[in-house]
């Protein structure tokens, strides 16, 4: 169907660290950074929220930071960001990302799980651009 390389990585490094194996990996592979389509959670975005960005900062999210940070200070990367809303109450962010999705959460998310990847094979068959044109950029 396509006819392209492409190679889906889950760093085995903590999320914090993120950067060591996006950038060895680019580097080992030479993918320029505007090649490399990062999948991310996201504090600000309402639970199952699914937003495909072109580049940007990294917003607080130490993962991204950790990526911008190992490949030479670019963010010029495109990333899927999925929501995770903020917690509510006293939960402490750290906390709060690594606790499970609650029950009637896990739907929602499955749902923008599939809307994600159905992202990335836009991406690969229509390029960046035309898959943003239908979402927000």
């Amino acid at each position: 169907m396509y006819d392209m390389q492409v190679l889906l990585v889950k760093p085995v490094t903590f999320m914090n660290n993120s950067g060591e194996s996006v950038a060895a990996l680019a580097k080992f592979y030479r993918v320029p950074p505007n090649r490399v389509l990062v999948i991310s959670d996201d504090l600000d975005q309402p639970v199952a929220q699914v937003r495909l960005r072109q580049r940007g900062g990294h917003g607080g999210h130490n993962g991204l930071r950790s990526i911008i940070d190992r490949m030479g200070g670019t963010q010029d990367f495109p990333r899927i960001k999925i929501g995770i809303g903020r917690p509510t109450g006293p939960v402490p962010i750290a906390t709060y990302v690594l606790q499970p999705f609650s029950k009637a959460e896990r739907p929602e998310i499955n749902s923008a799980v599939q809307e994600s990847v159905t992202l990335v094979k836009s991406v690969l068959a229509l390029g960046l651009e035309k898959a943003a044109s239908g979402h927000r950029i």
